[in-house]
């Protein structure tokens, strides 16, 4: 960032030195698209691959360095003021604001359109719509004005890039946000690839059109024109019962196609007081829009499940979170998976509304006995009395009950210094989970 940095500086310093003098003289004879937007040298610099991506105009190059300035030299237009204005204590044209904690100046929107326009009242109206709802910078989710006081003019509002710009931009990356009560959902990652994931053959011929959707689905929108007869994102339900795959599959195809997925904790989305549910799903799909995640809900009966019918104040407002986050899914531009042990939990707007309903079952007896040979560690000797293919026949288990049951298994192993696994452990193992599911006593 270095050497755009000085270009960033260099640049701003003469466009706010030639409006400033020109205005304070008052002489409004300076053009600002008459200064040419200045070419980006450090080519492997993510402000350089933004900038070839979004091919901003000058005015938009112009507001994205001053939203940027602060958070890399913040004294750094405060500096250029006082230079240019020594005997002004302020100078209501430029805007700006002071924030906490901060004593620099923090340009506003009223900055960047002083800066464009001057006092040019029909380019100043052309300038406002860098800040409209429907301009790249605010749809994209990249730079928007702090909310202002009622009455205000909403130019007076703060310029904010958007956090993991501002990351991306100092430090050349972005950390995945940490599970917060701001941010209920938690990155999934797994060490574990698609062999070590056992189904059916027609339920892996499902996920490949998932995969085909996250690999060709801006192809579809814009290239091919369907962005106006379909709606922008994917919705897929995983059901079947606890421990069959659903959790693995989803981070799997993230890391099959370089995407992010968040697990979702509705234990932090869901809320007994009206209007709070909305309110942090709305703060949760904001803060995904244009990221291009993945969202996983799991265990999602207890956001996504039937509508009742409405008996008190509580049945219309619970109706209504449903129907919000109807919305808000509706709405999203990427891929959101739901899982469920029984798809008839699910409210059927929701069922009506997937392009993909995928069942997860309890594993055949064949991919039992592939469940059991791919999960013992390569340091455990089984005993020769271990067979694996009968045991697969005879207990019906799921791929999580049987990670359970090789995990303790071993660690009894490790417990007596021995790295040789012993069927009268294994048994253990596996009365262990049938008891836990209640299947004998």
């Amino acid at each position: 960032m270095n050497s755009n940095l000085t270009i960033i500086s260099d640049y701003l310093s003469t466009i706010t030195n030639n409006r400033l003098l020109s205005h304070y003289n008052g002489e409004e004879n300076f053009d600002f698209f008459n200064i040419k937007t200045p070419p980006i040298k450090d080519e492997n610099d993510p402000f350089t691959s933004f900038l070839k991506k979004h091919n901003p105009l000058p005015e938009e190059y112009l507001t994205i360095c001053l939203a940027l300035i602060p958070h890399l030299l913040p004294g750094f237009l405060s500096k250029i003021i006082t230079n240019n204005l020594p005997q002004s204590g302020d100078f209501a044209e430029l805007g700006g604001v002071k924030g906490e904690g901060n004593r620099g100046f923090l340009p506003t929107g009223e900055t960047a359109l002083f800066l464009i326009a001057g006092e040019d009242l029909q380019k100043r109206k052309e300038a406002l719509n860098l800040f409209s709802k429907d301009h790249w910078f605010r749809k994209k989710g990249i730079l928007y004005l702090d909310t202002v006081k009622l009455g205000n003019s909403k130019t007076n509002g703060k310029l904010v890039l958007d956090s993991e710009y501002i990351e991306l931009f100092t430090t050349g990356k972005v950390a995945p946000p940490l599970l917060s009560t701001d941010f209920p959902a938690q990155l999934l990652k797994s060490q574990q690839s698609w062999k070590d994931l056992v189904l059916p053959k027609n339920t892996f011929e499902q996920l490949d059109e998932i995969r085909i959707w996250v690999e060709h689905h801006n192809e579809l929108l814009e290239d091919w024109g369907m962005s106006k007869k379909l709606k922008p994102g994917y919705r897929v339900l995983f059901h079947g019962p606890p421990g069959t795959g659903k959790t693995l599959t989803a981070t799997l195809l993230g890391k099959q196609t370089g995407k992010d997925v968040f697990r979702i904790d509705l234990s932090n989305v869901v809320s007994k007081f009206i209007g709070e549910t909305e309110k942090n799903l709305s703060n949760l799909f904001d803060k995904a829009q244009n990221k291009d995640w993945i969202l996983f809900f799991d265990e999602a009966d207890a956001l996504f499940g039937k509508r009742t019918n409405v008996r008190d104040a509580h049945d219309k407002y619970a109706n209504q979170e449903v129907s919000y986050l109807l919305q808000r899914i509706e709405s999203f531009s990427g891929l959101v998976i739901l899982a469920s042990n029984f798809k008839s939990n699910i409210d059927d707007a929701f069922t009506r509304r997937f392009q993909s309903i995928i069942y997860f079952p309890i594993p055949t007896s064949a991919e039992r006995f592939q469940l059991w040979k791919n999960a013992f560690p390569e340091k455990a000797e089984l005993d020769k009395s271990i067979d694996l293919r009968s045991i697969a026949q005879k207990y019906e288990l799921t791929g999580a009950n049987i990670m359970n049951i090789v995990q303790y298994a071993s660690l009894k192993a490790l417990s007596q210094n021995t790295n040789k696994i012993t069927l009268n452990d294994v048994l253990l193992g596996i009365r262990k989970e049938l008891i836990k599911e209640g299947k004998v006593n």
